[in-house]
């Protein structure tokens, strides 16, 4: 997958992904690919610099997933592929209303539960052994972090990423 951003005439500038340079330079030459804030399916390539990341960067930021944990949750934790953002013009009227409902779910588990940041896994583990008083969290945790919680027996899962987490 390939991260263009794009721009209309009015100048409003967004991102899209795209499987190749080539599916890009065909849906934009086709006007499929429509601008987020205007509608306006005149579009083009604008500039942006790539991003790179270095082992020594990679080092110093380790990669943290946000999860929920429901002390009576029966769902497994499973390993998280981070979806890659897609304007919601490019969806059909189906998807748009799934990423609905997905939105509201999420929502709910967020308004449900209670925020320990980067303490998850320790928090979970609380509750786990009944250290802590049983309740809905949610925050960061390391896939090593969920790992170790999964061979605990602590059950876990991801918080679904969304394409508007990404604005």
């Amino acid at each position: 997958m390939i991260r263009y951003r794009l721009a209309c005439p009015k100048r409003h500038e967004f991102e899209a992904w795209f499987p190749s340079s080539e599916a890009c330079d065909t849906q934009v030459k086709k006007k499929l690919v429509a601008c987020p804030n205007c509608g306006s399916t005149k579009v083009t390539k604008a500039l942006m610099a790539p991003s790179v990341v270095t082992s020594e960067r990679k080092a110093k930021r380790p990669s943290r997933r946000r999860g929920v944990m429901e002390t009576e949750a029966t769902t497994a934790p499973s390993e998280v592929v981070p979806v890659p953002p897609v304007s919601t013009h490019m969806l059909s009227a189906p998807q748009r209303e799934m990423l609905q409902q997905l939105k509201a779910m999420r929502d709910k588990i967020l308004a449900d539960a209670e925020y320990v940041g980067p303490r998850f896994a320790e928090e979970a583990r609380k509750i786990h052994h009944e250290e802590a008083s049983g309740r809905g969290i949610y925050g960061e945790a390391s896939p090593d972090e969920v790992k170790e919680l999964a061979s605990e027996g602590i059950d876990v899962f991801p918080i679904p990423v969304l394409p508007e987490d990404h604005n």
